[in-house]
Formats: C-alpha cells, sequence, structure tokens
C-alpha cells in the first residue's frame, strides 16, 4: 500500500498532536509531513512538500481553512476539513460535496475518509465554486445552495430555483424553473431531510417535492397541483390538510 502523505493545519497545539497520534498510529500507512499552526505557514509547506491531502480546519485566526485555498491557481492535493460546526452545519457539508470530519474526531470517521482520499485520483484541480457553495451555506442559517453529484462530476443550483423534486426509486429528478432537470443518485428522503428548514418546500406524497413559490394552481377537490414550467402533482389525502394550513402560516 503506497503511503499517503499529509499536513494538518489548526491554530490549536492540541488539536494538530491529537490528529497526528490518530492519523499515524490509528489509520493505515499514513505519514504526516507537518503540522502548521496558521495559513501562510501551511502554503509555503504545501508548496514544498507537495501533500497528498491537507486537513485543515475553518476557524483560525488571520486566515480561515477556506481562505488556504485562494492561495493555489491549481490544487493538486484532496482535502479534509476538520471542525467543530455543528449538527446543522453538517448538513451544508453533505449538500456541498466536501468531506469533512466533527471534532472531536472519531477514530472511525478518520479511518473512512482517508480510505475515500486512498480511492480516489490525485487531485488535478480544485473546483472553486465547491467552497464557494460550503462557506454561503454556513454562513447563513438556511442552506441556500447545493451541489448535485453527477456521473461526471457536480452540479451546483440555488435552492430557490429548484420548483420540484420527484423520486423514482433510488433517484431522484430535481427540476429547475429556468427549464433544466437533473437526476440524481440520491433517494428523495436525502432532500426532504435538509429542506426541513424551508418551509416554500412541502411534501405532497410519497415521490414529490414542491416549492410552493411556484404553485399556479391547486384543485382542491382532487387534489392537482399545477406548478410553473407545466410541472404537476398530487396532495396524497393524507397530506391534504397540512398542505392546506401551510398557506395560513408562509408567505409565498
Amino acid at each position: 500500500m503506497e503511503k499517503l502523505r499529509a499536513l494538518i493545519v489548526d491554530d490549536e497545539k492540541a488539536a494538530r498532536d491529537v490528529l497526528k497520534n490518530l492519523l499515524e498510529n490509528f489509520t493505515d500507512n499514513v505519514e504526516v509531513l507537518e503540522c502548521c499552526e496558521n495559513v501562510p505557514r501551511a502554503v509555503l509547506a504545501i508548496k514544498a512538500l507537495k501533500p497528498d491531502v491537507v486537513f485543515l480546519d475553518i476557524e483560525m485566526p488571520e486566515f480561515n481553512g477556506f481562505e488556504l485555498l485562494q492561495f493555489f491557481d491549481h490544487v493538486n492535493f484532496h482535502f479534509v476539513f476538520v471542525t467543530a460546526y455543528n449538527e446543522y452545519a453538517l448538513r451544508a457539508f453533505e449538500v456541498s460535496a466536501v468531506d469533512y470530519i466533527l471534532k472531536p474526531v472519531q477514530i472511525e470517521k478518520l479511518r473512512n475518509a482517508v480510505d475515500k482520499i486512498r480511492q480516489l485520483p490525485r487531485a488535478d484541480e480544485f473546483n472553486p465554486e465547491k467552497v464557494l457553495t460550503l462557506r454561503e451555506n454556513l454562513k447563513g442559517k438556511q442552506l441556500e445552495r447545493m451541489a448535485l453529484p453527477m456521473t461526471d462530476g457536480l452540479v451546483f443550483i440555488n435552492l430557490p430555483d429548484v420548483v420540484m423534486i420527484e423520486a423514482d426509486g433510488s433517484y431522484t429528478s430535481v427540476h429547475l424553473i429556468n427549464g433544466e432537470s437533473h437526476v440524481v443518485s440520491r433517494r428523495i428522503k436525502f432532500f426532504e431531510d435538509f429542506l426541513e428548514s424551508h418551509p416554500v418546500f412541502f411534501r405532497t406524497h410519497r415521490s414529490s417535492i414542491i416549492n410552493l413559490n411556484y404553485i399556479t394552481r391547486y384543485n382542491r377537490n382532487d387534489g392537482d397541483v399545477l406548478l410553473e414550467g407545466n410541472h404537476k402533482c398530487r396532495i396524497s389525502r393524507e397530506r391534504k390538510q397540512e398542505f392546506e394550513d401551510t398557506f395560513k402560516n408562509i408567505k409565498i
């Protein structure tokens, strides 16, 4: 097994020491090249040592973990955020398609991250929109953007542009107001969970979620809903009363 060359960036010495110990003693064949207490030193170390992966904290004085990546025109290393952000923020990481480990670091989580990195080809080019999406999501009280994983990469979307989400087994179609549709290999429950803080999204039945802002017509008798873009769905009998009550509590 080829040795994985790692670099740690964290302004707290105790955190650096713990992570170094875990990587060297509890994961397979990982070499910690250097531990850096700030971004400027990390930038110099990365350019000199060329690590395979950088484990970096987010909240640090002077420059944060996001800003480290802006010092490179071409990012040819993988990066994993090691963060103390709360449970809400974990959803921001998930929908932004960036690897993370929550502090305090659990050995199993760290092993999983290392195993995942080993399965990836060496990072040739960093996608700046990926971290931009994550940063914007963490700044706000609600998730506003997400990265949809596609077979050839990622598609970044603004959540307010989503008209309807439709399930088809283990796949889900995301329909946008501009007419685009993207098929994603995720179940609809995934979308329902991270949209729970967005009251404009409503799950009409087991196979669809709609954006209430885009409703153009609702037939109370048969439960049919028409949305912009000629999308249609039906409100299930079990959800009909909740659907109608929703309009009393939300501005759309």
